[in-house]
């Protein structure tokens, strides 16, 4: 909730003179038209006028007075509660923490005998690498040794064959000294070879064709046929080619090579057929605004009017929303020529009230309940959300405690789907005003046993 008081920067004892004096102040100092740089300068100037409407009338400042002070009540009394919560969560943490802790134990201990494995193997596996380096040691001296005793044989067998090769040079000269002088007339022949190549040659012979380019009509009637509707494509294509050559003597696009020009063509022809709409404009920025709503306008689905920073006032639907839920008021927001008009997005804020609380679709409520009754056990209405005249009967069963939730379906808020939340009782033990003298000696014998 707003606090007015600090809106206009004034005690809450203040008087009607001060107040009055604070507005003036404040209203020059964030007036729209001293700061036209400020895009928030209107909400401010609202604010403050707000601020002073309620302040400077006195039956208004006082109902403005008790709904704060029962609005800090309900905000002490949620502090309450979140901090129960807040107790009860970091009990649930300290288990699972404990629990996490006791599975990371284990996960160590089983990691220590995993590594005591791995340990174990990796030293069976170094003492396997020794004994499988010395023995390739082993083997490849016995692989030098083998390689040396093939080097000494084949040193010999070269020998051999040397000693071989100079026995038969000289039993060959021995031969041709002999030939010689046996044959005393040398004999010579003569050849001559002579050829004329004959070489065969071949002449490609390319013959270039230049051939008339096709026009658009002819290529539209070659792929689509002699119809109608490809003869008004084609002759409309070919006026748009030649507007373009006389207005501006060239082409409005370069020509293509042509390979592409029969695909162009067809593309060009298909969206013309087709009559493709051209590119939506761009959109132009959502306006965002909140609505401030009372639990009983969400209860009857109505619209409620929200006024804009541009002054325009527009009606928000309320149809399956809660709190903190966004409506978008489609074309409703910015308007800039060649441009779509925006949207508006409102959040919407319900106001909390003394009783109830939205809790997403369900509607909170606190019954506060005597100790005899909480024991015991006992039938009670409570006030619907409808207002005082929709009663509404709650069982309270025996033996309940503070912050039991007591659910009833079916009264809550409208989730837009047929459906609606539930209406939760929660259950608040109270003690009497007064202290009784025989409760009070009940829980002393309950504490301390039986006493003279």
């Amino acid at each position: 909730m707003r606090d007015f008081y600090s809106v206009l920067g004034v005690k809450r004892d203040a008087g009607a003179d001060e107040i009055k004096a604070a507005w003036r102040s404040k209203a020059k100092s964030v007036h729209p038209d001293q700061n036209r740089d400020d895009p928030h300068a209107n909400n401010r100037f609202a604010e403050i006028g707000r601020a002073y409407e309620v302040l400077k009338d006195p039956a208004k400042r006082n109902r403005y007075d008790q709904q704060r002070v029962k609005v800090e009540a309900m905000e002490r009394e949620q502090t309450i509660m979140q901090q129960r919560q807040s107790a009860r969560e970091a009990a649930e943490k300290a288990k699972q923490a404990k629990a996490n802790a006791e599975r990371i134990l284990a996960e160590l201990a089983q990691a220590e005998a995993v590594k005591a494995k791995a340990d174990t193997a990796a030293a069976q596996a170094a003492q396997a690498a020794k004994a499988a380096q010395a023995h390739a040691q082993k083997a490849q001296a016995q692989a030098q040794t083998a390689q040396a005793q093939s080097a000494q044989a084949q040193a010999k067998a070269q020998a051999q064959a040397q000693a071989q090769a100079q026995v038969n040079a000289k039993a060959q000269a021995e031969q041709a000294d002999t030939a010689q002088s046996q044959n005393a007339k040398p004999s010579q022949q003569t050849q001559s070879s002579g050829g004329a190549g004959q070489q065969d040659k071949k002449a490609d012979a390319a013959s270039a064709q230049s051939s008339k380019a096709e026009g658009p009509e002819d290529l539209v009637s070659r792929i689509f046929g002699e119809s109608p509707e490809s003869a008004a494509a084609a002759e409309s294509l070919k006026r748009d080619a030649e507007a373009a050559e006389l207005n501006e003597g060239s082409p409005l696009r370069a020509p293509s090579s042509p390979l592409l020009a029969p695909i162009e063509l067809i593309s060009s022809l298909v969206r013309r057929i087709r009559g493709v709409p051209p590119p939506p404009p761009e959109k132009a920025p959502d306006v965002f605004s909140e609505a401030v709503v009372a639990i009983s306008d969400l209860l009857e689905q109505k619209s409620v009017p929200i006024t804009l920073n541009d002054g325009r006032e527009v009606r928000v639907p309320l149809d399956g929303v809660t709190d903190g839920h966004v409506v978008r008021l489609k074309a409703q927001g910015l308007k800039f020529q060649g441009m779509q008009r925006g949207d508006v997005a409102v959040t919407i804020k319900v106001m909390r009230t003394e009783k109830f609380l939205v809790d997403a679709y369900d509607i909170r409520t606190v019954l506060p309940i005597t100790l005899e009754n909480a024991v015991l056990g006992c039938d009670v209405e409570v006030e619907g959300p409808e207002g005082p005249d929709a009663m509404v009967k709650v069982t309270v069963p025996a033996w309940s405690n503070s912050d039991q939730v007591i659910r009833i379906d079916a009264l809550g808020l409208p989730d837009g789907a047929g459906g609606r939340g539930a209406l939760l009782v929660e259950l608040r033990v109270m003690l009497w005003e007064k202290p009784d003298e025989k409760v009070t000696d009940l829980m002393r014998l309950m504490r301390e046993g039986l006493y003279l």
